[in-house]
């Protein structure tokens, strides 16, 4: 690990914790040259699946494209940040649970799909109207209209 006051190489960790989602390893440690503290972070590198747009173009899964997808769709809703970092989390779990190297964009969108819609129906239906391109109103009560059955059978 090198110092990011000095660039020296050696340090001694001082403390170790899990971070507050669990996920990686917080460490406190002291460069042995300049004496100056610093945090690092240790987590598990998790392979995802490269993605296959509509256009059958390839593209590297993206967290930040995801998060900033579900948050547009959050927007002025009452669902925390917390809320939508653990849909986000439950979204990269089914993907490496796949242990596929590609995945459609549909599988990916219907996993957002599924998700929203356990936390808020507006998300979702903001989220299913970008993401299934509603060609007019006609599509977009009809999805309304299932989404209103299905919630009443269940």
């Amino acid at each position: 690990m090198r110092c990011p006051f000095c660039a020296f190489q050696e340090d001694k960790v001082i403390d170790s914790r899990p971070s507050k989602d669990g996920r990686s390893i917080r460490r406190r440690r002291e460069c042995q040259s300049c004496h100056e503290r610093f945090t690092s972070y240790e987590r598990i590198v998790e392979s995802f699946p490269v993605i296959v747009k509509k256009d059958k173009n390839r593209e590297e899964y993206d967290r930040e494209k995801l998060q900033r997808g579900i948050k547009i769709a959050c927007n002025k809703l009452p669902i925390s940040t917390e809320r939508i970092d653990e849909v986000i989390l439950n979204i990269e779990r089914k993907l490496i649970q796949l242990n596929k190297t590609e995945v459609g964009v549909d599988f990916l969108g219907t996993t957002v799909m599924s998700e929203l819609r356990d936390v808020d129906p507006v998300a979702y239906i903001r989220f299913a109207s970008v993401y299934r391109e509603f060609e007019g109103i006609e599509e977009f009560l009809r999805e309304l209209n299932q989404m209103e059955s299905e919630s009443e059978a269940e």
